[in-house]
């Protein structure tokens, strides 16, 4: 089965802790403080796999979870990093966040290899917290939380042709007589049911064409299967527009080259600019050539009144004459093809900002906020908060005032003098209250 979209949750490795620790030894009788610092967390990473076609291993298994970082030791050890999870996907994949449709990665490259989450960071040992005036600092820092996110996985076919046209019009037959795919043939609606690729070779060149589901009216909303097709066909450089020109279903010929450029204009109108040439199929069965005098006509006062004459200079909408049952013509439109494609740039790929791709808690580090509850408590929340508390030791002196500065530094003390506070008043982070002292 064909599987070209998939949801999974894909969460970082948490940052391990950095610990409190003091070297004892005999006859040192003030070691000082030597706790390690906590490893980082694994990363989550997205790699091409070439041997892969399609998402289905992904209906199966929707949760992937990199490693934890280790905790530190004493005598300075940092904790072990933890191990990073390498998800591999088929080439063509893209990768967005499922809430904001935000694009993480695209995978265009058989070496691409992206590390989409980033492992929380390490937290530091109290050996890191040794002053002149706090030599024996009796608290040490959590490390960071990994991030978890919900991801879209979409396949997007990387063919250099792709083949458009109503369903029934000899695409399949087309693909298989000039390329060395053997897709399912059959007198009936939507025969192809799934993206095919094919290799076309010619005069020591090749390039890759792809016999993609057929369009319908209503595509670009979903009807039929349009999306299906839409979506593959987006990184073709080049579409060779299938057309029955014996109207052997009782269609008008130009009435479904216009549809399917409606079609195409609805779900992207670069998409709608993508060169084209005209395969008229079906030029062996009686009325084609009536039908093609006729649509020759409509097709060039078509390009006038659509402003398509500088692509129609550049070879698009050329007409080829062909039976792919017979493999009449079929020779000389996939050479034409060819040429037009060394001609062609590159499609510019799904773009996304390489600095999005890190782990959300580096971020949100110094993020807090502060409201009045219902008691005319003072509130407040946030990443920064969280990550202080975890490595707060309250009955500690000297870990206390690291607290204290800490609040000071971030701003806190100062944003709850601006929302009014006075001395008595409760503040509240997390389970923790005490009262506000000037």
């Amino acid at each position: 089965m064909f599987i070209d979209k998939a949801k999974i949750i894909i969460k970082s490795g948490d940052g391990g802790d950095g610990i409190v620790s003091f070297r004892r030894e005999k006859y040192v009788p003030a070691g000082g403080p030597d706790g390690g610092n906590g490893g980082d967390g694994g990363n989550v990473i997205f790699k091409v796999d070439e041997g892969a076609s399609t998402l289905a291993n992904f209906r199966y298994k929707r949760k992937y979870k990199a490693g934890n970082g280790q905790n530190g030791g004493p005598n300075k050890r940092t904790g072990k990093k933890g191990e990073d999870i390498v998800i591999k996907v088929p080439l063509g994949t893209v990768v967005y966040d499922r809430h904001t449709n935000r694009v993480l990665a695209d995978m265009v490259s058989s070496d691409d290899e992206v590390v989409v989450l980033k492992g929380g960071k390490g937290g530091r040992g109290n050996m890191n917290f040794a002053t002149s005036t706090r030599q024996v600092p009796n608290f040490a820092k959590a490390g960071e939380k990994g991030e978890e996110l919900e991801v879209v996985l979409e396949l997007k076919l990387l063919a250099d042709v792709g083949l458009a046209g109503w369903p029934n019009v000899g695409k399949s037959t087309l693909l298989a007589a000039t390329t060395d795919a053997k897709p399912e043939i059959a007198n009936y609606h939507f025969t192809t049911i799934n993206p095919i690729l094919g290799v076309v070779t010619y005069e020591d060149k090749s390039y890759v064409m792809a016999d993609i589901p057929g369009l319908i009216e209503g595509a670009s909303e979903g009807v039929g299967l349009g999306h299906q097709f839409l979506r593959h066909i987006e990184r073709t450089r080049l579409i060779i527009h299938v057309i029955d020109m014996a109207g052997t279903e009782g269609r008008d010929p130009f009435e479904d080259f216009l549809m399917i450029n409606n079609e195409l204009e609805k779900y992207n109108e670069e998409l709608a600019k993508r060169p084209q040439i005209i395969a008229a199929n079906k030029m062996d069965v009686a009325g084609s050539d009536e039908n093609l005098v006729v649509f020759r006509e409509k097709l060039e006062k078509w390009i006038e009144e659509n402003d398509r004459g500088k692509q129609e200079e550049t070879g698009a909408f050329r007409i080829f004459e062909i039976s792919a049952l017979k493999q009449i013509g079929t020779r000389e439109l996939v050479m034409y093809a060819g040429s037009l494609l060394e001609k062609l740039p590159q499609i510019p790929l799904v773009s996304f900002e390489e600095e999005v791709i890190v782990h959300k808690a580096v971020e949100e580090e110094d993020e807090f906020a502060i409201h009045v509850d219902e008691e005319g408590k003072y509130v407040v929340e946030g990443s920064f908060v969280d990550n202080l508390l975890r490595g707060i030791n309250f009955n500690d002196y000297e870990s206390m005032a690291y607290f204290q500065n800490s609040l000071r530094r971030k701003g806190v003390i100062d944003e709850l003098k601006d929302m009014g506070i006075n001395e008595g008043d409760i503040v509240k982070l997390d389970d923790i209250e005490f009262e506000y002292i000037e």
